[in-house]
């Protein structure tokens, strides 16, 4: 009911839980790793660093070497399917930001509706790709649960226990205790040795960087600048992630990074960092990740009449995304609903190129 009073409606307000990608961006999606097929399988061929040895006598022959020696591995990615719906009915009501004095435009609020309810669904299946990054990155295994937390979906990647352990001496928050620079240096070594790759990057969780920078040993190395052994810098670079500069460890420089990128867990619903607060992930440039896509089958393409101009399939490699997109009408006309559905997998290709370390 209208009165004698007036009002002002200013801008809309909208609050957006965005997406952060910053581990699943370490994970490649070129062309080839978007598929249509139930599962995804790749043939490695290892190497090792031997050095040629010596004959004694040249008539002798030369010594014998075996053509290469390949493994098969082959993954049945998981399934996200989410959808929304949209009444007719609903369309008559005021939308945000729009005056209660305007007639309503049915077809422009149910299009602006779709493609609000596809940028949360979208928003939804880029976490749970996070997760996925997060949980190979710091155990080498997928575990993924249902809205209630159960789980439904579990793979092995079978990496080395080696490259992810707890250190003997824990870090103390107070700097006391603990050997950060020696236990990284361990880590260090064995992604050289195991992964061929040295390694060049560090993402602490929030208690982990407090316990690194706490040490003495740390800090007598970061503060050293005439040497240039390490530099504390810290920027804001992405969503959760700070970069905090770099440090030596033996014959490493690394970046090192924070991660504060949290989500609500399926189930008990509780906030969750990406990366465990007292955990150290250690990777390599260049080395091979990947992110790969299948579709979802279906057997009409998205209805027209519903929302003109989507396409069955939304594929970037830019955006290292693909989506299955559905739009429909019920039978009689009154509600619109629409879906987004992808099967990812993050996959650890150069499983040895990485590792973490658990620092209490």
């Amino acid at each position: 009911m209208s009165d004698a009073s007036t009002k002002r409606m200013i801008e809309m307000y909208v609050e957006r839980a965005e997406a952060p990608m910053f581990l699943s961006g370490f994970f490649n999606s070129p062309a080839r790793n978007f598929h249509d097929t139930e599962e995804v399988e790749f043939d490695v061929i290892r190497d090792d660093e031997d050095v040629a040895v010596v004959i004694q006598d040249i008539s002798a022959g030369a010594n014998q070497n075996e053509a290469s020696v390949y493994t098969n591995k082959s993954f049945k990615p998981p399934v996200f399917d989410e959808e929304g719906a949209i009444s007719a009915y609903d369309l008559m009501k005021r939308q945000p930001g729009v005056s209660p004095f305007a007639d309503p435009n049915f077809g422009r609020i149910a299009l602006d509706q779709a493609f609000d309810i596809f940028g949360r669904l979208e928003r939804k299946i880029r976490r749970a790709i996070e997760l996925m990054a997060s949980q190979v990155l710091q155990n080498g295994t997928l575990t993924l649960v249902d809205k209630v937390g159960a789980q439904k979906y579990v793979l092995n990647f079978d990496p080395k226990g080696t490259h992810f352990f707890t250190v003997t001496t824990p870090w103390a928050v107070d700097g006391a205790t603990g050997d950060p620079l020696g236990d990284l240096g361990t880590l260090a070594q064995r992604i050289r040795r195991d992964g061929k790759k040295a390694p060049t990057k560090l993402i602490f969780g929030t208690a982990a960087m407090q316990r690194f920078l706490a040490n003495a040993a740390v800090k007598a190395r970061l503060d050293n600048r005439r040497m240039e052994l390490g530099q504390a810098a810290p920027a804001t670079r992405g969503e959760g992630a700070t970069y905090y500069g770099t440090v030596w460890v033996d014959h490493y420089p690394f970046e090192m990074w924070m991660y504060d990128g949290y989500f609500r867990a399926p189930g008990d619903g509780l906030y969750t960092p990406y990366v465990g607060e007292n955990n150290v992930i250690m990777l390599s440039d260049g080395a091979r990740l990947d992110l790969t896509y299948g579709s979802i089958p279906s057997f009409v393409a998205p209805e027209q009449r519903a929302l003109p101009f989507l396409p069955p399939q939304i594929r970037s490699s830019a955006a290292g995304l693909a989506f299955t997109t559905n739009a429909y009408l019920s039978n009689d006309g009154r509600s619109l609903k629409v879906s987004a559905g992808t099967r990812p997998l993050t996959i650890p290709t150069q499983i040895d190129s990485f590792g973490r370390i658990t620092v209490a």
